[in-house]
């Protein structure tokens, strides 16, 4: 994590920033390295570092987010409705009732997220152990590669296939990105960054839709319009792979910083087993991931089928495209603003994460039990006011990285939170039961309320009297702020450092 304090060093030291930036080992070299004192940054040191850091990671960060985003599940549920359900045979018609199944359509968007899964942990490792660009960059361009490859599958088992590999290359991108905000922003910068690098995700669903809605005009040509969408998602997702080999492995290397504003941070990259065994027995570790699980299971059901969804009220299939509009737009608005919010106003991430779960459940219940008769405004209301999980998300992702401290134990609450995403992701399409359609799929609302019910579990509050009733008693301890500030270099756990206060 960067520190607003800069350890004082000799003047021979202040000369060989480059030195320290290429020490990749444990806490005492980083001390080391670092030097042994530390002294405040000034105010106006501290706003141009956080400028800068701000302005290189911030705007690629979005975009890689919302690339990630539209290939999980947007391009997938948008391609179905111009062509590669048919193409490829996603649906099946029963010829003795007449049903419409669409479980090949389901399995093709949760295998993605076994490839994810099976994904999660190899590049976990690879990040923490080696420098990030040489990770992530090679990782982005295979990533791109397979999926522009998409345009070529015939089948809808080729299909399978390539959406797992798809999804076990792009699981390298929400893990990287957790801990590169928790590596160079401080505890009270962490929220807003957080939001704003996960609401890329609402923005891509507008500008996805944009250009799907672009490419379903396209009538005759060589390719389908559905195979146009992906071709050009893998080659904006080659450019920003671009960028990933110019991200520096921490602020100690940070070539768009000056050798003064480098000596903020440090970047551990051993693996230490004493905080992979804190973080598997720590509850808090697990509450987060629970919490994502469940978040994250309407985005599998929602955004992989929605347009399908919103084209059984008797909308077209563009004007089911045009309806992903305001339900992106709550995301993108709604997770930074949430997040500003949060960084504002002290302890408050809970309550807010509860109050954005309620419109969520009153958009399920407004879809389930409104009526779909032909171009209906209540459904697709219901419908918009869903985008309301991403707040939801957002701040998830912020308790999760503000709450442990330590690079391992980061990396595994990165990695926990990632595998309830997949999970939420694998189960929610299978919710999505097409010859329930009549009923207006009744057991995936059902299922989906019942999820974020969870959100208000009274035995979670008592997690949170217990975070509330620990940071009271490190405040009674009376340490010496001093030495929490030359502390602030060692990679200490939430836990072993008695001067990490937790946000709520």
């Amino acid at each position: 994590m960067r520190s607003n304090c800069m350890p004082t060093m000799s003047e021979e030291e202040k000369g060989r920033p480059s030195e320290a930036a290429a020490v990749p080992g444990g806490d005492e070299e980083g001390a080391e390295i670092m030097g042994t004192e530390a002294r405040p940054l000034s105010p106006d040191m501290e706003r141009r570092v956080l400028r800068k850091i701000d302005t290189f990671l911030m705007p690629a960060m979005v975009i890689g987010t919302g690339r990630s985003a539209t290939h999980s599940h947007a391009i997938l549920g948008s391609a179905a409705l111009f062509g590669m359900t048919s193409d490829l045979h996603l649906s099946v018609v029963d010829p003795v009732t007449g049903k419409t199944d669409t479980s090949r359509l389901s399995w093709a968007t949760s295998i993605f997220y076994f490839g994810q899964l099976v994904g999660s942990y190899p590049m976990t490792y690879l990040l923490q152990r080696f420098n990030m660009r040489y990770v992530l960059g090679p990782a982005v361009m295979v990533w791109a590669v397979i999926c522009a490859a998409t345009a070529g599958v015939t089948t809808w088992q080729g299909l399978l296939v390539q959406r797992f590999f798809l999804g076990f290359t792009e699981s390298i991108v929400p893990t990287s990105f957790m801990t590169i905000v928790s590596g160079y922003y401080t505890q009270r910068e962490q929220s807003l960054r957080q939001t704003w690098w996960f609401s890329g995700t609402g923005w891509f669903t507008i500008i996805g839709s944009a250009l799907n809605y672009a490419f379903a005009q396209i009538s005759s040509s060589a390719l389908r319009p559905w195979q146009y969408i992906y071709v050009l998602a893998g080659a904006l997702t080659f450019v920003f792979g671009l960028w990933c080999f110019c991200l520096p492995n921490s602020p100690l290397d940070a070539w768009f910083l000056s050798p003064e504003e480098r000596i903020t941070g440090v970047r551990n990259q051993r693996i230490k087993m004493g905080q992979i065994r804190e973080a598997a027995c720590d509850g808090k570790v697990w509450l987060v991931a629970l919490v994502m699980g469940s978040a994250y299971t309407v985005n599998g059901a929602v955004s992989g089928f929605g347009p399908l969804i919103v084209s059984t009220f008797g909308y077209s299939p563009l004007q089911s495209i045009l309806f992903q509009f305001p339900l992106g737009a709550i995301c993108a608005l709604g997770i930074p603003f949430t997040g500003y919010i949060c960084m504002r106003i002290p302890n408050v991430r809970i309550i807010t994460l509860i109050s954005c779960c309620l419109p969520v459940i009153a958009g399920y219940v407004i879809i389930w039990k409104s009526s779909w008769g032909h171009h209906p405004i209540a459904p697709v209301a219901g419908y918009s006011i869903i985008g309301f999980f991403g707040p939801v998300v957002g701040l998830t992702v912020s308790l999760g990285a503000a709450n442990v401290a330590g690079e391992t134990k980061k990396s595994f609450m990165a990695a926990a939170v990632f595998v309830a995403y997949c999970v939420g992701n694998i189960v929610g399409p299978q919710l999505v039961r097409s010859e329930t359609k009549g009923e207006h799929y009744p057991g995936l609302w059902t299922g989906l309320i019942v999820l974020y019910l969870r959100h208000h579990d009274p035995r979670r509050f008592h997690a949170v009297h217990h975070l509330v009733w620990e940071n009271k008693r490190r405040e009674q301890l009376g340490l010496d702020k001093r030495e929490g500030e030359r502390i602030a270099f060692k990679d200490l756990t939430d836990k072993e450092n008695p001067y990490f206060r937790y946000v709520l």
